[in-house]
């Protein structure tokens, strides 16, 4: 970088057009991750000299994203854009907007402004894998914040698989780690992992990538470890536990039916978690005690080992409230569940395994009693991003 900015200096009284010497100056200095105010000072004089310049206004946009202006950045983006719609202003300002702050509704809002810029961007050039890795965050961003409707993800999803048809971002680590964040959540545990692992091998130095790796497989070991012993209770505690478990833990379920979220009458049979078929069990109820909690290393989800007399089966829990789980000797029943089939071989390990996932706390029955609203609160996953 020194180099160029030598030889900038050398040629800057032959550069007749200021502005265009001005601008290759701050991109220059501009190319380094960090905020360089030298950068933004060049770049300034750029716009300022040349209001027109595209390129000037989208590197100064991303001087003004490094230091955290997230609003100075996006006024430059939209300076750029009233002059040339172009990709690279509308993926930019697209990221810029799921940063700026706001109350829920406000954030809800300017998500969906940014799906709607991604959208844009993708128009003017459905070949660039980038502009759909930025779709893509956006979807995923909007399905967090808007309800988790599985069609948005659906869309997310695609936008990604969109992107890897471009050979440039195929070499991009954050559609890799972005992509495995979203497998995570899925519960798609096997490419989640091969995600984790060739975002780490695309950038050896970025190590969040390698820690999610290596956090999800210890993840995996505790579930199928814990699970297996039971909590690792002492034979005497958990028969005890078990001993009181009765029908009256089924609570409003022990009459033999539930209104569903959808507001639908479900006539309810309880069966034993041996007799869990994977997929959706339609028209079951399962009731145990809480054996131990799986350290997940965050909050989503929450996993906990759920006994009866004859097994043990991790569950997760999606959208709890922070500080919400449960404690080892209550009794959990949950109505219809979803049975994953899990199986993982990855780096030498191998895991296969069934687990009871649950999307909303709210159809759980503790101790006898509905959860109420409060025990809710929406997930947000972080996805990766950075100026280009």
């Amino acid at each position: 970088m020194r180099e160029t900015l030598n030889k900038l200096d050398e040629m800057k009284d032959s550069i007749k057009n200021k502005a265009e010497y001005f601008l290759l100056r701050g991109r220059t200095l501009n190319v380094v991750g960090k905020f360089s105010s030298e950068a933004l000072e060049t770049l300034s004089k750029a716009v300022k000299l040349d209001p027109k310049s595209v390129e000037a206004w989208n590197h100064l946009g991303e001087c003004y994203w490094k230091n955290g202006d997230m609003a100075g950045a996006k006024n430059c983006f939209n300076g750029a854009l009233s002059h040339s719609k172009n990709k690279v202003s509308l993926r930019n300002l697209s990221m810029v907007m799921r940063q700026l702050e706001g109350n829920p509704e406000e954030r809800q809002s300017l998500i969906k402004e940014s799906v709607e810029r991604a959208k844009d961007a993708v128009q003017l050039d459905l070949a660039d894998g980038t502009s759909w890795l930025i779709l893509g965050n956006a979807y995923l961003s909007l399905f967090f914040s808007g309800g988790q409707n599985p069609r948005v993800l659906k869309q997310c999803m695609s936008a990604y698989t969109r992107a890897e048809r471009d050979p440039v971002t195929l070499g991009n680590p954050d559609l890799h780690f972005n992509r495995a964040m979203s497998y995570k959540f899925q519960e798609e545990y096997q490419l989640a992992l091969e995600g984790f692992h060739r975002a780490a091998l695309l950038d050896p130095g970025w190590k969040e990538a390698e820690a999610e790796e290596k956090a999800l497989l210890n993840y995996l070991d505790n579930v199928v470890t814990l699970s297996a012993a039971k909590g690792k209770l002492k034979p005497k505690k958990l028969d005890r536990m078990l001993s009181t478990l009765t029908h009256r833990d089924l609570g409003p379920y022990g009459s033999g039916s539930y209104t569903s979220p959808s507001g639908v009458s479900i006539d309810l049979q309880h069966i034993s978690i041996s007799e869990l078929e994977p997929e959706i069990n339609s028209n079951k109820v399962i009731v145990g005690r809480v054996v131990c909690s799986v350290d997940t290393n965050t909050t989503v989800p929450f996993t906990f080992c759920l006994c009866d007399q004859k097994s043990c089966i991790p569950v997760t829990v999606y959208n709890l409230i922070q500080g919400g789980g449960f404690k080892i000797g209550d009794s959990v029943a949950i109505p219809e569940p979803f049975v994953q089939v899990v199986h993982v071989d990855h780096m030498g390990k191998t895991y296969d395994f069934h687990s009871v996932r649950v999307d909303s706390p709210l159809v759980l029955v503790v101790n006898g009693n509905k959860l109420k609203a409060n025990k809710q609160s929406f997930s947000v996953l972080a996805v990766s991003v950075v100026p280009e």
